[in-house]
């Protein structure tokens, strides 16, 4: 096995976080991860308080391993509060609660109080200071290189190291362009005491992504991601990383055409949300699910810079294992003879 600091305080064998993955990271995926010794994290995926309490109980019925919920305290404008999501996680006892993009203050000792775990992922070293001054147990230091939303500019490797010193002896996780276990390696020498994964999932079997999704994900190269704000209707001014897709290309230079909200942007497709059938318009925040339909390549196809490094589709539990297993060879046959 591979442990730190971080397997003790979430009670996990190895030192491997599935990403909350927004529409995709689901309670199978999060099982997958936390089967297999890690801490999976199911996103709260823009259900209402009522169908993430079913899905936690889902969840719950996959596996009898620790894991997390997370939840984004100002992302996107939905019709109901941060605060009742909250509430749902805290009622359900969740092993740990996870934040992203704000402010988690408020909400730190309500969970510590149910004992509940608290993660916040950030993208500076200001904002990890904030996390650590609320109260949270573990610091997330999310790197430019990842895919999704991403609250920073500057590159993991450094990130990490800055993040580290800055909250010690607060325990710190790497987040973006790792997807081996070189990535794993590479962010323990940084001073991290685990990472996220979370490109190298979407090519999963558990992955709630669209089938054409997956295919882009195994079909592109480090360089074919960009960071934009273009896919900011519901979420505006958000930067994100995405696939460079054709549509993209075609906008990309009217950048922030999809923050400005406009009533007349068409419909691109849908997709199940909260157990709904939801239109989706052009520029949406959301990516494409294995519910969706339309014009999936128009959609916001979610990825950081390794997917140059995704190229077939693995049970979730297997990535975790191979990740452990490279890394303990690089450690002891690599990196063994390096020291005089």
């Amino acid at each position: 096995m591979l442990r730190t600091r971080l397997c003790e305080l979430l009670g996990i064998e190895v030192p491997i976080l599935g990403a909350p993955l927004g529409m995709i990271a689901g309670p199978e995926l999060a099982a997958a991860v936390s089967n297999a010794g890690g801490l999976g994290i199911m996103s709260f995926n823009g259900n209402p308080p009522p169908v993430l309490r079913e899905e936690i109980r889902r969840l719950r019925r996959l596996t009898d391993r620790p894991f997390g919920v997370n939840v984004l305290l100002d992302g996107p404008r939905l019709p109901f509060a941060t605060d009742d999501l909250v509430s749902v996680c805290i009622e359900e006892r969740v092993p740990l609660l996870s934040f992203f993009w704000g402010d988690p203050t408020p909400y730190v000792a309500r969970a510590h109080a149910a004992g509940i775990t608290v993660i916040d992922q950030v993208g500076s070293v200001a904002a990890a200071e904030r996390s650590v001054r609320a109260g949270v147990d573990v610091v997330i230091a999310q790197g430019a290189e990842a895919g999704g939303h991403v609250a920073g500019q500057v590159a993991t490797s450094v990130l990490v190291p800055r993040v580290v010193d800055a909250v010690s002896p607060t325990p710190v996780v790497a987040a973006g362009g790792i997807a081996d276990a070189r990535g794993l390696v590479a962010a323990l020498a940084l001073g991290a005491e685990g990472v996220v994964l979370g490109t190298r999932l979407l090519a999963t079997p558990e992955a709630r992504a669209h089938p054409a999704y997956k295919q882009r994900v195994l079909d592109a190269g480090e360089e074919e991601t960009v960071r934009t704000i273009l896919f900011g209707y519901g979420w505006p001014n958000a930067p994100h990383r995405v696939l460079r897709t054709a549509f993209v290309a075609e906008w990309l230079a009217e950048d922030a055409r999809g923050s400005e909200e406009r009533a007349d942007e068409p419909v691109v497709g849908e997709l199940q949300l909260g157990g709904q059938v939801v239109p989706l318009p052009r520029f949406a925040a959301f990516p494409p699910n294995a519910d969706a339909s339309g014009d999936i390549e128009s959609m916001a196809m979610l990825a950081g810079q390794s997917v140059g490094l995704v190229r077939e589709i693995k049970p979730a539990g297997a990535i975790v294992r191979e990740l452990v297993a490279g890394a303990r060879d690089i450690i002891r046959r690599q990196l063994a003879g390096t020291v005089a």
